[in-house]
């Protein structure tokens, strides 16, 4: 089977392709990570988007179902440089290829995929187009759709990847953490879990009134994929929680959509932090955290509202890693705590937020 990468700009990318034989589109981004591409294929917040991997060899400890962060892979389609036929791993259940053929997703490998990296860092993320085909494919054809490819982040992507239903976990206890479900990763869940709290789980979009009667003690916002301001409905929401004075913390997305809901301003960074570390100093302070980061936008400082504060600032190019009100429990960061990929050096705010429950 062969492959071809098609971007917006016109550049082609042929190489050999493995997993489903598919067409898709989307916006092809790029991670940095050496390990966790289960993990990162599984993350909801990459849905939407082509995933290249910039290290080279992927795929040679196999999948285990283990490593999901969700029930399937949300990436639209896949790029490595060499991908491991031959897996060699205690937990390994299938090869990267027979779990993304089966789930009906293409990827490419034999490119030079830091070659790509390079291009999109330069030029910032594009939309592409990713083929796998047996034969032969038309060219000229692939070149003139890449010139009007539908952009994912104009889509409510995060109303596709949320619940449906409310759930419970560990309901027989009483301090009760509403989680806005926007894509939510499972590890964000299971740390919540394992602090001896009820978590009820809430599809995005449910309404305050909904959310209330759980009584929570706290709320959390996910990450998840896309634009923010494509959240309007769980803006406004999070706006009307917060009158309530509940303690809130939010991840990622989180992050942006509390800064939205604050008053605050959002906007999309050139290429995105997708790696496992990312350097964040805590402001004040002369402490930098390693941390795990996957997300395209990020909270304007200029923007911030009276009464909020930059929380975690990023060493190397100074875009905001979270904010919080100065005398309200509000608090949100724009990495991922719970890591899964990464180092777990910054898990200690989910216990500085259980603290803060009522």
């Amino acid at each position: 089977m062969k492959a071809i990468l098609v971007l917006e700009d016109g550049s082609v990318w042929p190489g050999e392709g493995f997993g489903a034989l598919a067409k898709v589109s989307g916006e092809v981004v790029f991670n940095t990570g050496m390990v966790g591409y289960p993990e990162s294929i599984t993350d909801p917040s990459y849905h939407g988007q082509i995933l290249c991997q910039t290290y080279p060899l992927i795929g040679n400890y196999g999948v285990s179902s283990k490593s999901f962060e969700s029930d399937k892979p949300k990436i639209w389609g896949y790029i490595t440089s060499e991908l491991c036929d031959a897996p060699s791993h205690a937990t390994s259940e299938k090869t990267v290829h027979d779990w993304l053929k089966e789930s009906g997703i293409p990827g490419l490998t034999g490119i030079d995929t830091r070659a790509l990296t390079k291009k999109l860092r330069v030029h910032g993320v594009m939309l592409g187009i990713l083929e796998t085909y047996v034969t032969k494919t038309d060219l000229k054809a692939l070149l003139r759709e890449a010139r009007f490819i539908p952009d994912p982040n104009k889509r409510h992507l995060v109303a596709e990847v949320t619940l449906k239903k409310i759930k419970a976990y560990n309901p027989e206890l009483k301090t009760t953490v509403a989680l806005i479900d926007c894509g939510v990763k499972a590890s964000i869940l299971q740390s919540l879990i394992k602090r001896n709290v009820r978590v009820v789980r809430v599809p995005a979009e449910t309404e305050f009134s909904k959310i209330m009667e759980c009584a929570p003690a706290g709320i959390v916002i996910s990450n998840g994929p896309g634009d923010p301001k494509q959240c309007a409905a769980i803006i406004a929401t999070v706006k009307r929680l917060m009158e309530e004075n509940i303690p809130t913390f939010g991840i990622c997305l989180g992050n942006q959509i509390l800064a939205l809901a604050a008053g605050g301003n959002t906007y999309k960074l050139k290429f995105g932090h997708r790696s496992q570390n990312q350097p964040c100093q805590e402001e004040g302070t002369k402490r930098c955290y390693i941390t795990s980061q996957n997300h395209g936008f990020a909270v304007d400082i200029r923007a911030l509202p009276k009464l909020w504060q930059p929380w975690f600032t990023n060493a190397n190019d100074k875009t905001n890693e979270g904010i919080r009100h100065v005398s309200k429990p509000f608090m949100s960061v724009q990495f991922h705590p719970e890591a899964a990929p990464g180092p777990t050096d910054t898990e200690f705010l989910f216990d500085q937020f259980i603290g803060s429950l009522r």
